[in-house]
């Protein structure tokens, strides 16, 4: 690699340790980086050695993982009142985050309700389909309606009159079968419910 090279990928994850403030391996600064800087694995590893060794990054090493972060003597210090007035707009802006969120949600879950429900050309086909289907019903009433062979009431009494007259003497006969020789049952037949 040039020095050009190394002085740019030096440059670049300088500039990201400190804008982060926090600790990385160097997986993760080649991670984060490599899309955006297109920078490889071992160009990141010798810059972020070469950082250290320069002081310009702090190095901590847990068993055989070493971790780097950005010195922090660059930064500067911050007083109590200052740091109390950052609480205060760290809680305001969480409050107000939350707001956020929960009206996001609320929207949401409108959208998730109207994408469930018809749009209105999906409507204006259903009513022309239940149109049709009502005027199809109207036609088959009408057709009923005009029909000449309708059983009036007193034609549909007669047949059931009939038809418990019938009945009747079915079980007189049944009850004399069983005193004689044969019965329905012998026959396979059943009497029909009144």
């Amino acid at each position: 690699m040039s020095k050009s090279k190394d002085s740019g990928a030096i440059g670049i994850i300088l500039k990201y340790l400190n804008g982060q403030n926090r600790p990385h391996s160097t997986q993760d600064v080649f991670s984060n980086l490599q899309r955006e800087h297109g920078l490889g694995k071992t160009a990141v590893v010798k810059a972020m050695e070469q950082l250290a060794q320069q002081d310009k990054i702090k190095e901590k090493v847990y068993g055989k993982q070493k971790i780097y972060f950005a010195d922090q003597e660059q930064f500067p210090s911050v007083s109590d009142s200052e740091l109390r007035n950052l609480d205060a707009q760290i809680s305001k802006l969480s409050t107000t985050l939350q707001g956020t969120q929960q009206s996001c949600r609320q929207l949401e879950s409108e959208l998730k309700d109207l994408n469930k429900s018809m749009t209105n050309g999906e409507m204006l086909k259903e009513i022309k389909e239940l149109k049709a289907e009502c005027s199809r019903h109207q036609e088959k009433l009408q057709k009923i309606k005009s029909a000449t062979n309708h059983v009036t009431p007193e034609q549909k009494e007669k047949v059931y009159n009939e038809r418990k007259q019938f009945s009747k003497e079915w079980k007189k006969r049944k009850r004399m079968e069983e005193v004689g020789v044969e019965t329905d049952e012998d026959h396979n037949v059943t009497l029909p419910d009144i």
